[in-house]
């Protein structure tokens, strides 16, 4: 059976939409949000990231991070350090690093769980489609293409 692109756009988006819910109700028992825990991940990667680049590497605009940001300074996850000139950085908390790697069990549970009917070589050939789609080099203005902005 060949499928079209609308149709395998709309599986990949189905099974995004799957692992969103399953890791907000998942992490919703640690009181943090999947956005909050992306970010505690990012943090934990990038060490010292700016409000913008964690903005962009949790598809979040400046604005809307600012605030998120703020909350979690709030609540003892992040802390705000002086960078240079006016920029702020941001690195976890301890508390904030122990809500990450609670996290991360439970993410790696869900995606267990999710990927279990595939074999250890499916789940590398589909790894390697997905890396091959992503890939800049190979989709040529792909930020501009009819698939890329409906899925």
């Amino acid at each position: 059976m060949t499928r079209t692109r609308q149709e395998v756009a709309l599986l990949v988006k189905r099974l995004q939409h799957r692992h969103h819910r399953a890791l907000t109700a998942a992490l919703a028992d640690l009181g943090i949000s999947l956005v909050q825990w992306d970010t505690l991940r990012h943090l934990h990667r990038h060490p010292d990231a700016s409000l913008h680049d964690l903005a962009q590497l949790t598809f979040q605009t400046d604005q809307s991070f600012g605030s998120l940001a703020t909350r979690m300074v709030e609540r003892g996850l992040i802390e705000r350090i002086p960078g240079p000139g006016r920029a702020v950085r941001h690195r976890l908390t301890e508390r904030g690093q122990q809500l990450r790697q609670a996290g991360d069990a439970l993410v790696n549970e869900v995606f267990t769980g999710s990927f279990a009917p595939l074999a250890a070589d499916q789940l590398d050939q589909l790894g390697d489609l997905l890396h091959q789609l992503l890939d800049p080099s190979t989709t040529p203005d792909a930020d501009n293409s009819v698939t890329s902005t409906t899925t």
